[in-house]
């Protein structure tokens, strides 16, 4: 009982300050930015019709969609149940690994470490967001937990639950099976014995495999990822940075010793070092190595990796608390506090709308004002058409004038257009439209949307324009002598889709 009190107690103290950190501000002064926007309208979609859509576009987070939905339908949808899985698993993601820092060391090292992970601020931005990074960083955890586990005392439930956790990461994303690789440089390290690395190898294997649909189907997907840059020197910097900080603490000695498992496990070799470094250094510096070839290095994609980064924190934490004879009930509450004041500018950041790239709600409001005295709306891309899905009632009465096919209806995030043609003459029938585009120059890459702006700057002149969060809302009108134009009518051919059909 008092062994079951004192996991309790490990698991909650980081447990509650990530819950605490992610409830702050968890409406982010009622913004939600485009990724998010992807994951209401998602959500809003019956399972049928995301299993639809995920063949299209979106397979690597088609899991969590269906998940999304069955929040909002026990739930009801708002900014605070869009967020509040991901809070929960983040700090689920820092008891536990509160709890493997302990079973790894010692008890202080695993609540500094959870603690280091609650803090750590990319940890506090995706806690806060509609998307499911948070998940994967707790299911990550957990399979370094049974991970442990099972090295410890080799059992068939122990590798089940292992390969059970690594799957469901990789069906949240399958960039999370670079914790599987760095779980394989700590097999290779340890060697804990034939018995152990077969275990390790079927279990891993049989994750990989049960992964595979939607790894392969996430290839015909690529061109959703275009946008990621390539490796930038500050990236390349961040990396060798943190692997470095890593490397530097398991030289320590609580990162070289396990206590807890000195009498128990026949490979003294299992320690906090050997599964916490590459736990760090393996998916930052693989993505890394991969992006040198195709841009895929973004950090949400390795968020996992800090959990690495904390466990050896949480060692350097017990480390000066020795160093000062002081105890960790004493410091690490003080390192806290230290160290949420050094990150308060960052913290009150994120807590804010322009801590995204944009805000979906904000320019769907300010359509609203114009709505009554407009006939269409166009966007320029047709991604930005999420303004309208994610709040469809500031868009009653305009008619989305180059949309063919609605988004739940074609499978896809954005809907379908109509051919360019089709889309000038259903410009040409209004005398009044608004545009929902990004901030700065026109954008305009597609043929559909060089003829969306062709066709606006020849036959209209802009009456408002309002930038605001990162978006661009104008409103265009018709030239004097182009009045008599008659007003907005279906287009020729194609579906009357609107943009709440979609």
């Amino acid at each position: 009982m008092d062994m079951r009190h004192g996991r309790m107690s490990i698991f909650a103290v980081p447990a509650v300050l990530s819950l605490v950190l992610g409830l702050w501000g968890i409406t982010r002064e009622h913004s939600m930015w485009r990724d998010e926007a992807a994951t209401w309208q998602s959500a809003h979609r019956s399972l049928a019709e995301i299993g639809h859509m995920v063949g299209q576009v979106d397979v690597v987070h088609g899991l969590y969609y269906a998940v999304m939905h069955g929040v909002f339908a026990l739930f009801g949808d708002s900014l605070v149940t869009l967020r509040l899985p991901s809070v929960l698993a983040a700090a689920t993601a820092c008891g536990l690994t509160a709890l493997a820092g302990a079973r790894l060391s010692e008890c202080s090292v695993g609540v500094g470490a959870g603690l280091a992970l609650a803090i750590t601020p990319a940890v506090q931005e995706y806690a806060q967001e509609g998307r499911p990074y948070a998940l994967v960083l707790a299911f990550v955890v957990l399979a370094t937990r049974l991970l442990v586990g099972a090295l410890e005392r080799p059992d068939i439930r122990w590798w089940a639950g292992y390969a059970a956790a690594v799957l469901i990461a990789a069906w949240l994303n399958w960039f999370s099976l670079l914790a599987l690789v760095a779980h394989g440089v700590t097999i290779v390290y340890i060697r804990p014995g034939r018995a152990r690395c077969v275990g390790w190898a079927l279990a891993a294997s049989g994750a990989v495999v049960a992964a595979l649909p939607v790894i392969l189907t996430s290839r015909a997907q690529v061109s959703q990822i275009s946008w990621i840059k390539p490796l930038g020197l500050s990236t390349v910097l961040g990396v060798l940075t943190t692997v470095a900080i890593a490397a530097l603490c398991t030289r320590l000695p609580h990162a070289r010793v396990s206590p807890s498992m000195r009498e128990e496990a026949p490979h003294a070799r299992l320690n906090l070092a050997a599964v916490a470094l590459p736990l760090c250094a393996v998916p930052l510096v693989g993505l890394a190595l991969i992006s040198v070839v195709k841009p895929l290095y973004i950090t949400r994609y390795v968020l996992f990796a800090y959990i690495g980064l904390a466990l050896l924190i949480g060692v350097l934490l017990a480390t000066i608390a020795a160093r000062l004879r002081t105890h960790a009930r004493v410091l690490l509450p003080a390192a806290v506090a230290l160290a949420l004041l050094a990150l308060l500018p960052i913290e009150l950041r994120l807590r804010t709308e322009q801590s995204r790239v944009d805000d979906v709600l904000t320019a769907a409001a300010t359509v609203g004002h114009f709505r009554d005295a407009a006939d269409g709306v166009l966007y320029i891309p047709a991604a930005r058409r999420d303004t309208a899905l994610v709040s469809p009632h500031d868009f009653t009465g305009l008619r989305d004038l180059a949309l063919a096919q609605g988004p739940v209806e074609s499978g896809t995030l954005k809907g379908i257009e109509a051919g360019p043609r089709d889309i000038e003459r259903a410009i040409l029938r209004a005398r009044r439209i608004v545009l929902v585009t990004d901030p700065g120059p026109p954008q305009a890459e597609s043929a559909r949307d060089r003829t969306k702006q062709r066709v606006l700057d020849e036959h209209f002149v802009p009456r408002s324009d309002s930038v605001e969060r990162g978006r661009r809302v104008t409103v265009y009108e018709r030239h004097e002598q182009e009045r008599s134009v008659s007003r907005v009518t279906p287009l020729d051919g194609a579906s009357k889709a609107s943009v709440q059909g979609g």
